[in-house]
């Protein structure tokens, strides 16, 4: 292939490399799940920092989606492609090097950054591989698979290096795949000319501060008070910044987000969808490590192996959720997605301490049909449904629903988790004799440290503290089921008129 190329030799190789950065950077999403209480022993982090350690690559990567499709355009996608690649395996090395809470958040910044201008590339030189519509439409559900299944397979690859390894595996795992992705890359990617879009500042800026308020004040508001000033201060800039931005986004003439994207029947549906299921399943998967490995005793390897089959589900359902895409339109597998994740998250707020491996495992095929069945269908809806020279732009919006919907969904279960926990603890811990102070302060202890720090099977309060998460467990996973419905209900209006599509 020569340099100034508009198109490749090398087309499957191309779909590979471009599926292989995807898997990546959503792997990086959930693979430091499992290696959460390690990281929590070593840097001595508790649950609000622990969250952070997820927040700040998913908000980073959400945040800067956007502009980073206009980045793209402006620079041309093959070099936005490569320079972001460059970017991750940056942010993955500073990250695995950290000796504190505090670097390693700043390599997951980094790393957020580099993923968001990788993925918007990525999927805008797809549509100059494939200009055959059934094509295109064929590779962009290997484009949403391979999303998919990075996110499944994020417990069951993290686990197992986090018990061998140890947690920096975890990040420095990204440098020797990054290298080889990237030399495919130079080789078999085409070179199309760069497009000159205009820059967005305010609306960046309006989209940086309001979602990053947000979830700032979703983290930390369980934890310091949702009446302390930071908090309160940080309601209000969301209050402020996020209508501002659709404000500024509606009336520019070339926004960095298109809202007529989502007046769109179909891609209206796809968006609510990815949003939504994104904040149930990222922040359910979240907790639900703990949950293995503090309750129930797992091992980060173990707890890794229990998401296996979900991982399955999810690479045998894409490619049947994009044949019924092509087929008949988003609304079928888009309707079975969302009814399947919302049975599997119900069904698993129902399980306790002593719950084993054959009582809920059944639930995890669900939850990887589900996901599989609603993250191909969204990417390929709205992209295909985008403007060609938006096709960039189009997969940011997808990206950064998602990705936005996974931070709030760890913040906002989280807030559900943590309010429940410290409720139910200080009530056990009344209910058995302790005074109002010192039970308040047990609470206290138990939300900053988690289930399974400070608290071994010896301590006289380890049996409250583990129910009491698990009551907050099982109020935030109904509280994801819930979303998920309402969901449903939606898409089911909105895709009522168009049968078709």
């Amino acid at each position: 292939m020569t340099t100034g190329a508009h198109t490749s030799r090398h087309p499957r190789a191309a779909l590979a490399v471009v599926c292989a950065a995807v898997f990546m950077a959503m792997l990086d999403n959930l693979a430091v799940n499992n290696a959460l209480p390690s990281i929590a022993a070593d840097l001595d982090a508790g649950v609000s920092k622990l969250q952070w350690v997820v927040a700040a690559y998913t908000l980073v990567f959400a945040a800067t989606l956007l502009s980073a499709s206009v980045v793209g355009g402006r620079l041309g996608q093959h070099r936005a492609f490569v320079a972001g690649l460059l970017g991750f395996m940056t942010g993955s090395a500073l990250a695995s090097a950290a000796r504190d809470w505090g670097l390693l958040v700043a390599g997951r910044v980094v790393q957020g950054l580099g993923a968001a201008v990788v993925l918007p590339a990525g999927t805008a030189l797809l549509r100059h591989v494939f200009t055959d519509g059934a094509a295109r439409t064929r590779a962009l559900g290997m484009r949403g698979a391979a999303g998919g299944l990075g996110v499944a397979l994020g417990p069951a690859i993290g686990g197992p290096l986090t018990s061998t390894l140890g947690w920096r595996s975890v990040m420095w795992i990204n440098l020797p795949v990054g290298a080889a992705t990237l030399a495919a890359a130079v080789r078999v990617l085409p070179r199309p000319p760069a497009v000159p879009l205009r820059w967005d500042p305010a609306g960046q800026v309006l989209a940086v501060c309001g979602l990053g308020s947000l979830v700032y004040a979703l983290v930390q508001g369980p934890v310091d008070s949702w009446h302390t000033p930071p908090v309160l201060a940080a309601l209000a800039m969301a209050a402020v910044a996020l209508p501002a931005f659709v404000v500024v986004e509606a009336r520019g003439q070339q926004p960095m987000l298109d809202l007529a994207l989502f007046r769109d029947r179909p891609s209206g549906a796809a968006a609510a969808a990815v949003f939504t299921s994104s904040a149930g399943l990222f922040g359910s998967i979240f907790f639900l490590t703990f949950y293995l490995q503090g309750i129930l005793g797992w091992s980060a390897a173990g707890a890794g192996a229990v998401f296996l089959s979900a991982s399955a589900f999810i690479a045998l359902t894409s490619p049947v959720a994009a044949l019924l895409t092509g087929r008949y339109g988003v609304r079928v597998p888009l309707s079975a997605g969302l009814a399947l994740n919302t049975l599997a998250l119900l069904g698993l707020s129902h399980y306790g301490r002593r719950a084993a491996y054959a009582d809920y495992g059944w639930l995890l095929p669900v939850l990887g049909a589900g996901a599989g069945l609603l993250f191909v269908p969204t990417v390929i809806t709205m992209v295909e449904r985008a403007p060609a020279a938006r096709a960039g732009s189009a997969s940011a919006v997808v990206d950064t629903l998602r990705e936005v919907g996974g931070a709030v969904g760890v913040a906002a279960l989280g807030a559900v988790l943590t309010t429940r926990m410290r409720t139910a603890l200080r009530d056990r811990a009344t209910d058995a004799g302790l005074p109002q102070a010192e039970a308040r302060h047990l609470a206290d202890a138990a939300v900053d440290g988690g289930p399974g720090r400070g608290f071994d099977g010896r301590h006289p309060a380890a049996g409250w503290v583990q129910d009491s998460f698990i009551d907050g467990l099982h109020l935030a996973l109904r509280c994801g089921a819930l979303a998920m419905a309402c969901t449903l209900l939606v898409a089911v209006v909105l895709l009522r008129v168009r049968k078709g599509d």
